[in-house]
């Protein structure tokens, strides 16, 4: 009976499938295979990104045609550092009024949201509309880098590839998220953290049938990458010093500092948000309110403005004065701010990494070796910690500047910086607004206890049943009398029949006051009916999915061999399952004890 659909008594039933490890079937074949045209189409979307941010950002501020990503070091201070970053957020307005409101911020919350209650439909309009909306951002000043934006749009060429095929909205999604973890890989050359982001923030599973595919776009952007970008770490960067015993602890301290100001950072940005909101103008003026504050300090650092891939480089690399650093410290974290909580188009690694790299070196000051190092350590923290995705942090850092020798120093960093931030913060930067609009977004994965537990573990194993042949009268006096709800109906060799319930027999009763004599035996009242059951070694999600199928909040649980009754699950039985999990979770208990404890315990 195993490994096939259940026809029980003419109705269809679920899956019975094989037990194992994972649930991965063939399918997973053919998203795969769909991967390869998703992670080309991403990796394309981000060169038109980053050539549309270049062709902006040279002709906004420079007043030529090139698609070359250029610093704004050399730009001129003067009224059009603050009206360029205006018009652009004007322009940016305008796009999500009147185009889609769905390009506002900085994207990851949407993709989220479009996994959590979309079923990972995103627009053709996102597609479009997102991608020279944050060109137009960035191009313009706005202190962003192209991450944000190019995990959406490929998230949106994803999904809009998918809906084209007949796909369930599991399926949909590892697609949304292949094309994300496309476009990140395109971009920055990062393909495991690429699908380390997709596990941690986007997924919201770790199975082969997601795992893979996402893999597989990722790869497939690093493949066309050299291509379109050129080959090589984005910040090749190798300079570890021989720390000292206390060097790891050291990097966590660096951690932990870089937590609290990320969490300050999120705090502020949407008590930022908050205060756009209470202005009595609509949304779309909000970004050229933002912008003003862009251009204005710009006119302190102009570096600080557009993408800043520039500033990151000289931060590894230590070109630069401890005043430089905390002027672009201040600047930039000061303008991004301003503009992301005004709903403009933009991301937030590019500028983590900068905030972080700067809170780095200027702790480096203390620290033993080279600044660069420790800009490196604050980059991974701020990263892991703000998103909050550790584990991306670490690997990251590792594969944008190819320097795995800080492999151990990273990690102590970032989960230091983890751990202060989960522990400050309910909700972090990428789920704080999707929780303002009514959704509940947990970043906790376990294993399902149902799929853990077997049937005969937590069913009752002593049933009271009823005799088919028994004649319908006596059943009715039977149930009347009795103290269950519902007995399970049984033939002469103990097969069950069929379920008979109080409201069954109360129907019956009002048959034979009408004049309808309580005629024939209960068997032949109940066997038509389409009885769903399970199996003993059935695991519990099973008998969920044959309970939701049925309609029946009750299971007769039947020996798969002879297909007696050999117990019942109930509906309260399926509680209990829970009631194991919150037990582990809240009983502590110590097992080896001193003595005098064991003395103190008896004496109680």
């Amino acid at each position: 009976m195993d490994g096939g659909t259940e026809i029980e008594r003419g109705g269809e039933r679920p899956l019975r499938r094989a037990l194992g490890d994972f649930s991965a079937d063939r399918r997973v074949l053919t998203l795969a295979g769909m991967a390869v045209v998703t992670g080309t189409a991403a990796s394309g979307t981000a060169w038109i990104l980053l050539t549309l941010i270049g062709l902006v950002t040279n002709f906004a501020w420079y007043g030529r045609f090139d698609t070359a990503l250029t610093s704004l070091a050399e730009a001129t201070p003067g009224p059009w550092m603050v009206a360029i970053p205006v018009i652009g957020a004007l322009i940016v307005g305008a796009m999500a009024r009147y185009g889609s409101e769905k390009i506002r911020g900085h994207g990851i919350p949407e993709a989220m949201e479009a996994i959590l209650i979309g079923g990972s439909r995103m627009s053709p309009k996102v597609a479009v509309l997102k991608p020279v909306s944050s060109a137009v951002a960035i191009g313009t000043g706005g202190p962003f880098g192209a991450e944000g934006p190019i995990i959406v749009t490929g998230g949106a060429v994803g999904s809009l590839f998918a809906q084209f095929f007949h796909l369930s909205a599991a399926e949909r999604k590892t697609l949304l998220v292949s094309g994300a973890a496309a476009g990140m890989t395109a971009i920055f050359g990062t393909p495991v953290a690429a699908v380390l982001l997709a596990l941690e923030v986007l997924l919201f599973e770790w199975r082969p049938r997601s795992l893979v595919p996402v893999t597989v776009g990722a790869v497939t952007a690093a493949c066309w990458r050299p291509a379109l970008f050129g080959a090589g770490p984005l910040f090749p960067f190798a300079d570890n010093p021989n720390l000292p015993w206390w060097g790891l602890p050291a990097c966590a301290a660096v951690g932990i500092a870089c937590g609290l100001i990320s969490g300050s950072l999120t705090r502020t940005l949407y008590a930022l948000e908050d205060g756009f909101g209470r202005l009595p103008i609509h949304w779309m003026w909000w970004p050229a309110l933002g912008a003003a504050v862009v251009g204005l300090g710009g006119l302190v650092e102009p570096r600080a403005l557009g993408v800043g891939y520039d500033v990151i480089h000289d931060l590894l690399s230590g070109h630069m004065l401890a005043g430089a650093v905390v002027t672009i410290l201040a600047v930039k974290a000061v303008i991004w701010l301003a503009a992301l909580s005004s709903g403009t188009s933009g991301g937030v690694l590019a500028p983590l990494l900068i905030i972080g790299g700067a809170v780095g070196w200027l702790l480096g000051l203390l620290l033993p070796g080279a600044h660069g190092f420790w800009a490196l350590i604050g980059m991974a923290a701020m990263l892991g910690g703000t998103l909050p995705a550790p584990l991306t942090g670490v690997v990251f850092a590792v594969e944008v500047t190819g320097d795995i020798a800080a492999l151990a120093p990273l990690l102590a960093a970032t989960m230091a910086a983890y751990a202060v931030t989960v522990l400050l913060l309910k909700r972090s930067i990428l789920t704080e607004k999707i929780a303002r609009r009514g959704q509940h977004v947990t970043r906790e994965y376990g294993i399902d206890p149902y799929d853990l537990a077997r049937v005969a573990a937590v069913m009752t194993p002593k049933v009271e049943t009823l005799a088919a042949d028994l004649p319908l009268a006596d059943a009715l006096t039977a149930i009347e009398d009795g103290a269950h709800h519902a007995y399970p109906v049984v033939d002469g060799a103990g097969r069950p029949v069929g379920l008979v319930s109080r409201s069954d027999a109360l129907n019956w009763a009002l048959e034979e006051r009408d004049g309808d004599a309580a005629e024939g035996t209960l068997g032949e009242r109940v066997s038509d009916a389409d009885l769903a059951v399970v199996h003993p070694g059935d695991v519990v999600s099973h008998a969920l999915d044959v309970m939701l199928a049925a309609g029946q909040g009750r299971l007769p649980v039947t020996d798969p061999q002879s297909g007696r009754l050999v117990g019942l699950l109930t509906r309260k039985d399926l509680l209990q399952v829970r009631a194991t999990v919150v037990r582990a979770e809240a009983e502590r208990r110590a097992f080896f004890r001193s003595r005098d404890a064991r003395r103190t315990q008896v004496g109680a």
